[in-house]
Formats: C-alpha cells, sequence, structure tokens
C-alpha cells in the first residue's frame, strides 16, 4: 500500500542507530507514523523538525504496519523562524504535543488547519493566547470531551453565559451561577464569540480548557500535561 500527501511534523524519536521514526498530521489522513531510514542524518536534521510542513510518501505491505516515509521533502520550513522567537516556540510545541493525543490515523483536519494558521498567522502575544486556548476548547471537542456552551444549564437562556460547571462542562449564565461562583469555572467572552480578551481573560481561559484537559486526558492517560504550557500562559497572560 501506498500513498502520498503533505503533512506537518508533530514528532520525531530516535529508532536504532540511524532511524528515526516521525509523526505527521496529514489532511484527511490524521496523525501517521513512518520509519525514515537515515533519518538521523545531518542532510534530514533540517528537514525532519516539528513545526515543518512536509510532502511525503508512505509505504506499507499492509495498512496497519508501521510504513516507511520513502519521500520526505519539506514545503515551509517554519523551524528556523520559530527557534529564535521562544514564545513562538513554545507555542509550535504545545501544539504539536496536543495533536500527539489524536488517536492514530483518524482525520482531525479542523485541528491540521487551526494549527497551520496559528503557527503562520505572525499573532500578537493577545492574540496568540486567544487562538490557542480556542484550540484547545476544539481538542477537547474532537476526543470527544466538548464543552456545552450553547446555553445555560440552569435556565436554558443562550445569553449571558459567564461559567461553566467544573462537573458537567456545562455553561451557566451569570443570575445561576452567583450562588455558586466559587464552585464554578469562569467562561470568558471570547470562547464565545468575537470579543476582546483580557489578560485575566486569558489566564481564565487556560484555567477552563486545562482543567477539563487534565479531567479527560492527561489524569485519565497518566500523563502530564506539556512541558511548556505553564511557560507559555504565563507569558501569554503577562499584563505587560
Amino acid at each position: 500500500m501506498e500513498w502520498s500527501g503533505e503533512g506537518l511534523i508533530i514528532g520525531v524519536r530516535r529508532h536504532g542507530e540511524t532511524s528515526v521514526i516521525a509523526e505527521v498530521m496529514v489532511e484527511g489522513r490524521g496523525r501517521q507514523l513512518g520509519l525514515i531510514r537515515g533519518g538521523r542524518s545531518s542532510k534530514l536534521a533540517a528537514t525532519l523538525q516539528p513545526g515543518n510542513s512536509v510532502q511525503i510518501t508512505w509505504r506499507a505491505r499492509l495498512e496497519e504496519h508501521l510504513g516507511l516515509f520513502t519521500t520526505i521533502e519539506v514545503t515551509d520550513s517554519r523551524a528556523a523562524s520559530l527557534i529564535v522567537d521562544r514564545t513562538r516556540l513554545y507555542a509550535s510545541q504545545l501544539l504539536c504535543d496536543h495533536l500527539r493525543l489524536l488517536p492514530e490515523r483518524d482525520a482531525h483536519d479542523r485541528l491540521l488547519g487551526l494549527s497551520i494558521r496559528i503557527l503562520d498567522g505572525n499573532l500578537s502575544p493577545n492574540a496568540l493566547g486567544m487562538a490557542l486556548a480556542r484550540f484547545e476548547l476544539t481538542l477537547l471537542d474532537e476526543l470527544g470531551f466538548g464543552l456545552d456552551l450553547s446555553s445555560c444549564a440552569m435556565t436554558g437562556v443562550t445569553s449571558g453565559l459567564t461559567h461553566v460547571s467544573p462537573k458537567s462542562g456545562r455553561a451557566v449564565c451569570l443570575a445561576a451561577a452567583a450562588p455558586y461562583i466559587g464552585r464554578l469555572l469562569e467562561l470568558p467572552a471570547f470562547l464565545l464569540e468575537d470579543a476582546p480578551a483580557t489578560p485575566s481573560d486569558l489566564e481564565a481561559a487556560f484555567a477552563l480548557t486545562g482543567y477539563f484537559l487534565d479531567m479527560h486526558v492527561w489524569s485519565a492517560r497518566q500523563i502530564d500535561p506539556p512541558s511548556t504550557r505553564a511557560s507559555l500562559v504565563a507569558i501569554l497572560c503577562d499584563p505587560i
């Protein structure tokens, strides 16, 4: 079996003395793994960097096999520019770590498209924070743990939604939330509509998505949160 396509490199790990196993998010094919013989060579080092887009050919005797990436050519080399910008580098690492949570070979083109737009968007720190928080909200949805932010869980109203229940993942309006404020998670307006975000809004948004990612993914799988997430959130939520 053989196919070709363009994808985003999200991970590379050593395999044996000279080879690597690369993880690539491919449109219509999702997270794909493949062995690259000679992948540890200096010739391929610059290409096989997370955050780069590549044209690849995958080949295996059977579809369920690991397979080989027999052709890999860079189409968008972002790694060099990411290395000199700590915030963008952390954002790229966080996106790649999130994409690696997805089931292998399940298409998640919405997340892939969002990742590319964030990486290529030349966004301000505030806009980058908003985009990443929305990405994490979408990630929860794609993993099957989406929050219900369409209406108030207690009254059914669809406006004035300000909080989320940590138990049900459903939105709550301000009037209904008032007696339980200390037990609810804040829901910043920019997660619901095209609205600006303050540093405190970003902090609340990452607390919200982080809570449910921990509940449904990190703790559930007994894995640690991405190592760069806390540092990146601190940078993006800095009011200075």
